[in-house]
Order: C-alpha cells, then sequence, then structure tokens
C-alpha cells in the first residue's frame, strides 16, 4: 500500500483564509474528521483523544492527572503539577481545540459543546494544582475565548431546536462566566476591550430581536407605542386586549397564537 497522501489530498487545495475541515469513514467504518492544512491534513478521532491515544490507561492526560489528585487526597498528601506535567496537559489542551474548532466549522455542536467544558475543566484544574503561577495564567488566559465558544455551542444548539428562551439563558450564563473571570483579575474597568464579552453581548442583543414574540408580548409593544404617541384611545382598546388575554392565561386556557 502506498504511504503517498497526494491522492487523498487530490482536489483539496489548501486554502490560508479558510478552516478546511471534513467528515470521512475510516477503514473500521466510524468517522474521522481530517483538517487541511498547507503540508497537508491532521486527522482526529471524533471520541476520546483526538490522537487516539490513551496515556497511562487513561482516555486522557487530564483523566489520568486526575485520578491522581484524588489518590493523593485519599492518602492526605500533596498533590502539585510539575512545569513538565503542565506542558504535557497543555499540548493534549491544543488537541481538544483543533478538535472543536475543527467540529465548529462543521457545524456539530454537540462535539463543540463537550471539548469545550473539557477544556474549561482542564483550565480549572490547571489552576487549582499547578506550582508555578506562570503555568497557571498560561491555561487561564484562554478561559474568555473558551467559555465564548461553549456558550455558541450550547446556544446553537438551543435555537436549532427553535427553543429562542434557552439560547438566551445560555448566552447570559456565557456572559456571567467571563466577568467572573475578568473579575478573578481584577479586570471589571475593561469589559468593553474583551472581544469574547463584546461578542455574547451583541449576540444577545440580536436574538432578543430575533426572538419570535407570543400575543401578549406583542400587544405590550404596541401598548408602550400607543402611550409614547399619546393615541390614548388607542393605548385604552389595546389594555382591553391584554386584560382579556391575561385573564384567559391565568384560568388555564389556551391562548392561541402564543409561541
Amino acid at each position: 500500500m502506498s504511504q503517498d497522501i497526494r491522492p487523498i489530498l487530490a482536489g483539496w487545495d489548501f486554502d490560508p483564509d479558510l478552516v478546511q475541515v471534513r467528515v470521512i469513514a475510516g477503514d473500521d467504518g466510524s468517522e474521522l474528521i481530517q483538517m487541511r492544512i498547507d503540508l497537508g491534513l491532521l486527522q482526529m478521532e471524533v471520541d476520546g483523544r483526538p490522537d487516539g491515544e490513551r496515556p497511562e490507561g487513561f482516555e486522557s492526560l487530564l483523566e489520568y492527572y486526575e485520578a491522581a489528585q484524588k489518590r493523593a487526597e485519599a492518602d492526605r498528601s500533596d498533590f502539585t503539577l510539575t512545569p513538565e506535567d503542565c506542558s504535557r496537559l497543555m499540548h493534549e489542551g491544543l488537541q481538544y481545540y483543533r478538535r472543536y474548532l475543527s467540529a465548529f466549522h462543521l457545524e456539530r455542536y454537540d462535539w463543540v459543546a463537550r471539548d469545550t467544558a473539557r477544556n474549561l475543566r482542564l483550565f480549572a484544574f490547571v489552576v487549582q494544582h499547578a506550582g508555578r503561577r506562570r503555568d497557571r495564567i498560561e491555561f487561564d488566559r484562554y478561559r474568555p475565548y473558551v467559555v465564548m465558544m461553549h456558550t455558541r455551542a450550547v446556544a446553537s444548539l438551543a435555537l436549532a431546536d427553535e427553543d429562542y428562551r434557552a439560547a438566551v439563558a445560555w448566552i447570559d450564563e456565557g456572559i456571567a462566566a467571563i466577568r467572573r473571570f475578568l473579575a478573578d483579575y481584577g479586570q471589571q474597568e475593561h469589559e468593553a476591550e474583551c472581544s469574547e464579552l463584546q461578542f455574547l453581548l451583541q449576540w444577545r442583543t440580536e436574538l432578543e430581536r430575533q426572538r419570535p414574540k407570543g400575543p401578549i408580548e406583542r400587544l405590550e409593544q404596541q401598548l408602550a407605542v400607543s402611550i409614547k404617541l399619546e393615541n390614548y384611545e388607542e393605548a385604552a382598546r389595546i389594555l382591553d386586549q391584554l386584560n382579556k388575554l391575561r385573564a384567559a392565561g391565568s384560568h388555564g386556557q389556551p391562548m392561541l397564537g402564543s409561541s
């Protein structure tokens, strides 16, 4: 069997301005992710560690170190991540980053949500157990970006189900998480400079405009406009409709057209 990968890349030319990814079927029938890079391609497993390895018999190094920390805690002994440990964990975290970036462009938001949650767990673990402050900061500085990507994934999954309320709730949670990060480092006054936070704030505003509104909310908006224009006769008519709808809702009767 030839080891030349040129036939595999035929017709899939590298474009430096695009993230080029695809899902293929492996020889065993399982799904694999491929990312086109300038000198060839990266191939990643969909599940488990992206390179398919099982370091120390665990799904990933993070699980290995988490198990070691729990053993140390049970033995009431110290557990500290060395700079070498952190270097290994950073290399592994980059693998998951490449996979969730690929999955995002494939619109496989379930994979993105899984891998971003995993890397956020990694950051928290290193911040808690790394011996050197520089290692803790090296990991944690990526937290706003990964929070943003996780939020985009879970909110997109909600939007696929047309659940705008859940999507906005996820975005609010992401906004709060980034603000906690800024507070952790005394950077609350620099919210405007945090591109990840500003993206989520803008996205939330856009979703609120796009969100389908029920009959009560539509009437409430019309009422506000009528009052602002001092059209009190129209306002009274709208208010009467509102009261009837609210009364019907309070008695458990279905409101036709509600979303």
